[in-house]
C-alpha cells in the first residue's frame, strides 16, 4: 500500500513539471531536427513540454556540432539544464562561432595554459578541420559538461569523451531513438520498385546505399573506390546486378570534385537531398547501407539506426560509438589500413548471399525495435528530466 501511495504521489509530481525544449526542428535540414520532432511529440504525451520557452522547471537542450546550435549552446550556459550531446565533439561549433581569442581561451579552459600555443595553431589551420584528426581529438566538452545538471549521450564512446573532460559530471546514456512511420505512412513496396526502375537499377539486383550529408568523415571516396573494384572482380552477368546509390548533398566541394569521376561509373546512381517521404522510399529500395565515420565525433548515426530498424544490414565503423550493438546486428568495418579490405569482403558477401543479408537485417531490426523504441527512449528522457526539475515538489 505504501509503495502504491508513493508511486501515485510521484506521478502527481511529474504531472506538474514543465519542461523547456530547445532544439532545431523541421524544416531544418538536419538529423537532430528530425530526432527532436519525434522526441518532442513523445514527451508531450508524458507531461507538459514546451518548445523554446524561457521559464520551465527544467530545460532540455539539444547540442550538435554546427552553427544551428550556437544560440542553444549559449542558452544552456546561461540557464543550465539537461543537455543531450548529439555530437560529443564541439570543435566545429566553436570554430564557427568564436573569435580567435575566444577560441583559444576556450581551448585553454579545457586543456590547460600549457596548450595555448596548440589552440592558436588549430585556429590558424582550421581550414583542414573537417578531415584533420587533431580537431576530433580535442572535443572541448568541459564547460557544457560541468555546467549542466545532467549530460545525455547516445553511446559509450560519447560517454567516455564527456568523462575525460568532466569526471564528476552526471552522465546518462540513452540510446538513439527509432521512430518508424505509422503503417499508413510506410512506403508502398511498389514505390521502392518504381524508385529502382526510374533510376535504371535492376529490380532483382543488390543495391548498396549511402545517405545523408556527404562529408569526408563518411568515407564516401574509399567506399566508391571499393565498389568499383568489387564490380570488376565479378563476371559481367553478376557485375551488372550490383549497384551503389549515393543520396544527399555534398557539404565539401573538395570531396565532390574527388568523387565526380566515380559517380559516373557504371552501377553508381546519384540522387540529391531527399525529403522525408522520398528518403523512406529510397531506404526501402536499398538492400544494405554503408554508414562509416572516420574520424568519429561521438555520434550515433540516425540514418544508421533507421536503416537497421527497417531490417537492412548496415556497415558501420568499428568504434566505441557502436560497441553497444550486439554481435551480428551490423557489419563492423575497421578504421585505418584494414578498411578497404573489410569493405571489399563485406560488400562481396552481401551481394552474393542474400539470405545472410536478410538475417543480419532481421537481427538489427529486432534489436533496434526493442532497445531504441520511441516509447522506451522518451520514458528514459522523462525520468532524467523529472529528477533534475527544480519545482518545489521535486526539491
Amino acid at each position: 500500500m505504501r509503495a502504491h501511495r508513493h508511486g501515485a504521489v510521484r506521478k502527481a509530481q511529474e504531472e506538474r513539471v514543465t519542461v523547456g525544449f530547445h532544439s532545431p526542428l523541421p524544416p531544418a535540414r538536419t538529423g537532430v531536427a528530425d530526432y527532436s520532432a519525434a522526441l518532442l511529440g513523445a514527451l508531450q504525451k508524458l507531461g507538459r513540454v514546451r518548445s523554446n520557452v524561457n521559464h520551465a522547471d527544467v530545460h532540455l537542450y539539444h547540442i550538435g556540432n554546427n552553427q544551428l546550435h550556437r544560440a542553444i549552446y549559449r542558452q544552456a550556459m546561461a540557464r543550465p539544464g539537461v543537455v543531450v550531446l548529439h555530437d560529443a565533439v564541439l570543435q566545429h561549433l566553436f570554430l564557427g562561432s568564436l573569435t580567435e581569442g575566444e577560441y583559444v581561451d576556450e581551448f585553454v579552459y579545457n586543456y590547460g595554459e600549457w596548450h595555448r600555443d596548440r589552440g592558436h595553431q588549430l585556429w590558424r589551420e582550421r581550414a583542414s578541420s573537417a578531415t584533420d584528426e587533431r580537431y576530433f581529438r580535442y572535443a572541448m566538452l568541459k564547460r557544457i559538461a560541468t555546467t549542466s545538471l545532467a549530460v545525455i549521450v547516445h553511446n559509450p564512446g560519447a560517454a567516455d569523451l564527456v568523462r575525460q573532460h568532466a569526471p564528476e559530471a552526471p552522465i546518462v546514456t540513452i540510446p538513439h531513438l527509432f521512430d518508424p512511420p505509422a503503417p499508413v505512412l510506410s512506403p508502398d513496396p511498389v514505390a521502392a520498385i518504381d524508385f529502382r526502375r526510374a533510376l535504371g537499377i535492376p529490380i532483382d539486383g543488390y543495391l548498396f546505399g549511402s545517405f545523408g550529408y556527404q562529408r569526408e568523415s563518411k568515407r564516401l571516396l574509399p567506399v566508391l573506390e571499393t565498389f568499383v573494384r568489387l564490380r570488376l572482380a565479378f563476371p559481367e552477368e553478376t557485375r551488372a546486378r550490383i549497384g551503389m546509390l549515393v543520396a544527399g548533398e555534398f557539404v565539401s566541394s573538395d570531396l565532390a570534385r574527388a568523387c565526380a569521376p566515380l559517380l559516373k561509373t557504371p552501377g553508381v546512381y546519384r540522387v540529391p537531398y531527399l525529403g522525408e517521404r522520398d528518403f523512406r522510399i529510397a531506404a526501402s529500395a536499398v538492400d544494405a547501407c554503408i554508414n562509416l565515420r572516420v574520424p568519429a565525433a561521438g555520434e550515433t548515426s540516425g540514418i544508421g539506426i533507421r536503416l537497421m530498424g527497417m531490417g537492412k544490414p548496415v556497415l558501420l565503423t568499428e568504434a566505441q560509438e557502436n560497441s553497444s550493438f550486439p554481435q551480428g546486428s551490423f557489419l563492423p568495418v575497421p578504421a585505418g589500413v584494414a578498411e578497404s579490405a573489410a569493405l571489399f569482403d563485406y560488400m562481396g558477401i552481401l551481394a552474393l548471399d542474400h539470405a545472410l543479408s536478410r538475417e543480419i537485417g532481421r537481427i538489427a531490426a529486432e534489436h533496434v525495435g526493442r532497445e531504441h523504441a520511441l516509447a522506451r527512449i522518451s520514458q528514459l528522457y522523462w525520468e532524467v528530466l523529472c529528477k533534475n526539475a527544480t519545482s518545489p515538489s521535486f526539491a
